[in-house]
């Protein structure tokens, strides 16, 4: 299982043909971390950049990504 997953903004647009469509921008990337006292996970976010959004969605590194 991986340790950490990727935070988009999801953005709207209307394509050429115009249908509207969603695309994901990258804003970090989340980890999951464990307490090292009682073994509790939690979450980190590492911002690539300050953002004002009011979602984030988060998805599984993909192949194309290299591990950190």
């Amino acid at each position: 299982m991986t340790n950490h997953y990727v935070a988009t903004v999801p953005v709207k647009y209307t394509d050429n043909d115009g249908q509207e469509r969603t695309r994901f921008q990258r804003v970090d990337a989340m980890f999951r971390n464990t307490r090292n006292g009682d073994g509790s996970e939690f979450f980190s976010l590492k911002l690539d950049f300050p953002v004002a959004v009011q979602e984030l969605v988060m998805f599984p590194p993909s192949s194309r990504e290299h591990e950190e």
